[in-house]
């Protein structure tokens, strides 16, 4: 890294003299700029990600555009063929609802639960929701092997708490109404009476799913079962009538890892005693939910302006070009990528972050070692697994191989179905085969990065290395309060609640003796009853998740905390120089803030209150730094200051 900082890193001339750091750093760094910054009509939310979003959109279209004239049978003309029958909207409206009628047809034909089963897995292959979701990852009790995973699923709402809360009564009822005029476009009558059934028979399966807190515990949703076990928790039914209308391979679901066991005899009986007309009616409504971003834009309309405007207050639909990025990204992400990092990635800013990572896992290191409540069996296997951490940094070393993808430039919804079904034979096909560490679960055009305990991996696309997260010009100060605080989260993943439970190889096992794990749920209940009390500023009548958020958290305030650290390890004991009259320190704690702005529509808000297990952006911000005292250092934090903490309070995990 520089030694001569050219530039803080730090927008100066933003930040609001008017709110004191020591009361509200979130709004001291950000306030003006979410006041003086309208959210795109298009969005839902607008801050340091989207922008970088949007960017990463741009030099994608381009990519996708230029793909359209690419030789005929290469991978980059697939991806154009696949732009192209998306933005075909003239051939989209003549063809009106003609590319989802065999479908409809088929159901039409129904007349047994083991029909009901066929359809749903003729429809997985297909793309279509479905009451299970299938997804293929290695086996947390053997992390050397592919297992096949079976998750609840079945509802157009974004969480089985929308069907049975007060605060959702309004969003339930716009729903009604959404789903009773998509009925008509599709060509259906008695759309009342269709309606009651989806309605009652989602209602019903919600009743069956575990809520979003318990569908986090690593333990309890792994639960690896022969499929006679699986078989006998759908009693009254035969679940095999839906996965071989999958057409899995040979063996596939021999073994499977079913993450809520009580959901699968919820809806055996569900199948059993609902009449198949109701049925009918709610695979008619998967088929036209899940198509209807295909089809006229009297469908996408209507669909967005429940999913879009309803439950997330965007009044307007993003444009067409746009929305057949993301299908692209969808479908041929690594092909795209390939392009991207070739055209967008400075090479220079890997070795940069080379040294950011190893600098922040010493950190961690030096942390471990020295925890005073941590005893040393416990604290020699931390140290295990964070020898053992993979960080991946840009792109794959290996791209993904579309051969046997085919698409047209006339068929939108052939695209997307064969799609869906490249898809599935590519996890399934990976039953029985060694496991690929190359592989990456994110494309390099992502604004994110991510942490996979299985892996026990740390990943970070190329397009996020960029400001406000990273800058390879700019003061070091600036660099660590950003990216090296989400690569310090990441790692932090591997020690959060959940990831905790898994060591250094991916195995979900307890590597903890009985007091250390009792000393880190100590820390962990003080976390999650900080953030209980937190309510957003755009809700005012809803209170954070702390037990939803807490890994999250864990990861905020562990990647911090860390980051910090490695600031410090970095500076060798030598003063940093003042940049833009800013100390280095307060660069850190500036740029940590600066990175987490973020313009939000109250409904959007609301919505990911509820389901999202990241805390607002506000508290991601402000909550952390009040357990930190290096900011209480930096600004002079004293009681009587809003952001002030007692000592005995703050939360040190890390």
């Amino acid at each position: 890294m520089t030694d001569v900082a050219s530039t803080s890193g730090i927008h100066t001339d933003e930040l609001d003299a008017g709110v004191r750091p020591q009361d509200d750093l979130y709004r001291h760094v950000n306030g003006t700029w979410v006041a003086a910054t309208p959210i795109p009509d298009d969005k839902a939310r607008y801050g340091a990600f989207t922008i970088l979003a949007e960017e990463a959109e741009l030099a994608v279209r381009d990519i996708v555009e230029r793909s359209q004239q690419a030789a005929p049978g290469t991978e980059e003309r697939k991806v154009g063929d696949l732009y192209t029958a998306f933005t075909d909207e003239e051939r989209l409206e003549a063809l009106g609802t003609g590319p989802i009628e065999p479908l409809l047809a088929e159901i039409d034909t129904i007349d047994s639960v083991e029909d009901v089963l066929r359809s749903v897995g003729r429809f997985e292959r297909l793309g279509l929701p479905g009451f299970l979701q299938l997804f293929v990852d290695n086996d947390p009790g053997d992390p050397e092997s592919y297992v096949v995973f079976l998750e609840q699923s079945g509802l157009g709402l974004p969480d089985e708490s929308y069907y049975r809360e007060d605060r959702f009564a309004d969003i339930r009822t716009k729903y009604r109404e959404f789903v009773a005029a998509m009925f008509p476009l599709a060509g259906f009558d008695d759309a009342g009476a269709r309606t009651d059934d989806v309605i009652g028979l989602e209602t019903a399966l919600a009743a069956q799913h575990w809520d979003n807190v318990t569908t986090r515990d690593s333990q309890k949703t792994y639960n690896k079962l022969p499929w006679s076990e699986v078989a006998a928790l759908a009693e009254g039914i035969d679940l095999r009538a839906w996965w071989e209308a999958i057409d899995a391979p040979a063996g596939a679901f021999e073994t499977v890892v079913v993450r809520e066991p009580s959901f699968i005899t919820g809806l055996a009986a569900l199948l059993v005693a609902e009449p198949i007309e109701a049925w009918r009616n709610w695979l008619r409504w998967q088929v036209v939910r899940g198509s209807a971003a295909y089809l006229t834009s009297a469908f996408s309309a209507t669909n967005f302006s429940f999913y879009g405007t309803a439950l997330t207050g965007a009044p307007k639909q993003r444009e067409r070009w746009k929305r057949g990025v993301s299908l692209v990204e969808g479908a041929m992400g690594e092909a795209v990528g390939r392009i991207y990092v070739q055209e967008h990635f400075d090479e220079t800013s890997k070795a940069t972050m080379d040294e950011l990572v190893a600098n922040l896992v010493e950190a961690y290191r030096q942390s471990v070692t020295g925890l005073d409540w941590m005893t040393d069996e416990t604290r020699a296997r931390a140290l295990d697994k964070l020898d053992k951490f993979t960080p991946k940094i840009g792109y794959p070393v290996r791209w993904r191989d579309y051969s046997a993808l085919q698409v047209s430039a006339d068929d939108l919804i052939g695209n997307v179905r064969a799609v869906a079904s490249f898809q599935v034979d590519r996890e399934l096909g990976k039953i029985g085969k060694p496991i690929d560490r190359d592989e990456w679960f994110m494309t390099p055009q992502t604004i994110n990065a991510y942490y996979n305990p299985g892996f026990n991996e740390i990943v970070f696309p190329a397009a996020i290395l960029q400001f406000p997260f990273f800058d390879a010009q700019r003061d070091p100060a600036a660099n660590y309060g950003a990216i090296g605080a989400v690569i310090g989260h990441e790692i932090g993943h591997g020690f959060d609640d959940q990831g905790s439970q898994y060591d250094g190889d991916g195995r979900l096992e307890n590597w903890w003796t009985e007091a250390d794990r009792a000393a880190f749920e100590e820390r962990t209940k003080a976390l999650i009853a900080q953030y209980d009390a937190l309510v957003p500023t755009e809700v005012p009548d809803g209170h954070v998740n702390g037990a939803l958020t807490i890994g999250e958290n864990i990861g905020d305030l562990g990647g911090l905390s860390i980051a910090w650290k490695a600031y410090l390890l970095s500076l060798d004991g030598q003063e940093p120089p003042v940049v833009d009259g800013l100390s280095g320190a307060e660069r850190f704690f500036l740029s940590w803030a600066q990175a987490w702005r973020m313009a939000i529509r109250p409904e959007e808000a609301a919505r990911l209150l509820s389901i999202d297990p990241h805390s607002p952006n506000e508290f991601r911000c402000n909550q952390v730094v009040r357990n930190i005292d290096g900011f209480y250092d930096t600004f002079g934090v004293t009681e009587g200051d809003s952001m002030y903490l007692d000592p005995a309070e703050r939360v040190a995990i890390w």
